[in-house]
């Protein structure tokens, strides 16, 4: 799900932190090192005192599962865990009122605007404290906690995308499921308006649906662009991601237009038993991993779900890969203990925990595993070793094998001092690409906003 963004209302201090460098202000080299040792060891050692947290709801017995390891590994920690998602403006409003939670659970996307905001700590010291080992979580997930050389996150889960069919519905029409493919856009249009369906101006089946605006930075990569910059730049307006935009507006008003397309996907109950790929009102479109585990319970009623990888324009496989970390707030009363609760919630045995709370639901419900799908190498294939045995429905066998083959090659938007304000502006843009502006002017205009923004940022 894309990440939605609210302005700052708010200025956040930042509290510079300067120790007295001596006379001059000059240190020696066993000096600087000695300081580097005592901001490591200050991170150390076992985490007592209260500590809260912000954007974990927990309530499942995944999250359940892994809070109580936790607690269980540091029983002198009293742990207040604040139901619901993350939301920024309250993250905000407890800042400038100096109480802020001490850990954060947060989109990745978010972590370059408040790491450059001063909003958050690096955790370097946290990692080399509390010995925690980065290696273990998926390169492409540090990456994109990483802003100005410094780690300010502890990714959490992975989310990746493949092409989610309706296999019921492309037998009955005559189509291969190889048909739904990413790399020949003339034939995937083609695919898609043969797979349309319209009752006059009523829409009853959309094809192929593209899913703009959120998938906009998918659609780019399969055409060999990243709309950030290794740098942190924006690159919205670049060619091919204008002809990305064109094409996938173009699919979309080949299926009855965008206020009629938006009409009839807005009534879709995407979490019900009544959900799309099971009535048959939509044949195809990219979708996350979690989706599996939604329609798993559909297979009574008669779904027969397919998957195709997506790939870029050559054939190979992309995927952009998403996902939750764990901040520290600046501010934050008790550190340790968030350092400690970060490194506990993603480590590889409590991930193991949680697959077996898992499976004991399974079970409970007689249903299968669909996959656990974390930032952690190692704990994903444990999990997979030890719980992911061969899912009784084929269809859904495949789409869980899809969607592991991809977690090792989707990259990540890349961190960017402007990161909430450069996802804002692309979602603005396609918006203004649906409702009629052209492709190349909505991400013209886009990319004026971004920079502006980048700029002020990176100062």
């Amino acid at each position: 799900m894309a990440t939605t963004w609210r302005r700052w209302l708010v200025v956040v201090p930042v509290v510079a932190l300067a120790g007295c460098a001596g006379v001059g202000g000059n240190r020696g080299r066993d000096e600087v090192v000695s300081s580097k040792d005592d901001a490591q060891s200050s991170w150390a050692g076992r985490a007592t005192g209260s500590m809260t947290t912000m954007g974990f709801g927990g309530e499942d017995e995944v999250g359940q599962s892994r809070v109580q390891a936790f607690k269980t590994a540091n029983p002198d920690v009293d742990v207040t865990v604040n139901p619901g998602g993350f939301d920024a403006q309250q993250f905000l409003t407890a800042l400038a009122s100096g109480n802020p939670p001490d850990v954060v659970s947060m989109d990745r996307t978010l972590i370059g605007s408040y790491a450059a905001k001063g909003a958050i700590q690096p955790l370097d010291d946290c990692i080399a404290g509390q010995g925690i080992d980065a290696s273990q979580y998926r390169p492409a997930a540090m990456r994109s906690v990483t802003y100005d050389g410094h780690p300010y996150g502890i990714p959490e889960f992975s989310i990746v995308q493949t092409d989610l069919v309706d296999a019921k519905t492309l037998e009955a029409e005559g189509v291969d499921p190889s048909q739904i493919q990413t790399r020949d856009w003339d034939a995937l249009a083609a695919t898609a308006t043969k797979l349309y369906r319209a009752d006059g101006s009523n829409i009853q089946r959309i094809g192929f649906d593209p899913k703009l605006p959120d998938s906009f930075p998918l659609w780019a990569k399969i055409n060999g662009v990243d709309i950030v910059g290794e740098d942190g730049a924006p690159h919205l307006d670049d060619p091919k991601a204008v002809e990305a935009l064109e094409y996938t507006v173009g699919l979309v008003e080949a299926q009855g237009g965008w206020t009629k397309f938006k009409s009839f996907r807005d009534s879709f109950d995407i979490f019900g038993a009544d959900n799309p790929l099971t009535l048959g009102t939509i044949t195809a479109f990219p979708m996350e991993n979690w989706y599996v585990n939604v329609l798993r319970d559909s297979i009574p009623r008669g779904l027969e779900l397919e998957s195709e990888i997506i790939t870029d324009r050559q054939g190979q496989p992309v995927s952009m890969l998403g996902g939750s970390a764990w901040v520290i707030p600046k501010g934050a009363k008790n550190p340790v203990a968030a350092c400690q609760w970060a490194k506990t919630m993603t480590s590889t045995d409590t991930w193991m925990k949680a697959a077996e709370a898992r499976m004991q639901t399974v079970e409970k419900d007689k249903s299968f595993f669909t996959g656990l799908f974390t930032a952690n190498t190692e704990a994903d294939e444990q999990i997979r070793e030890q719980y992911l045995t061969q899912a009784p429905d084929p269809g859904f066998a495949h789409a869980i094998d899809n969607y592991y083959s991809v977690l090792d090659k989707a990259t990540a938007v890349n961190p960017s001092p402007a990161g909430a304000e450069i996802d804002a502006a692309w979602q603005s843009a396609v918006s203004r690409a649906l409702e009629g502006i052209p492709a190349a002017q909505a991400l013209q205009q886009a990319q004026g906003e971004a920079e502006s923004a980048y700029e002020k940022a990176a100062r």
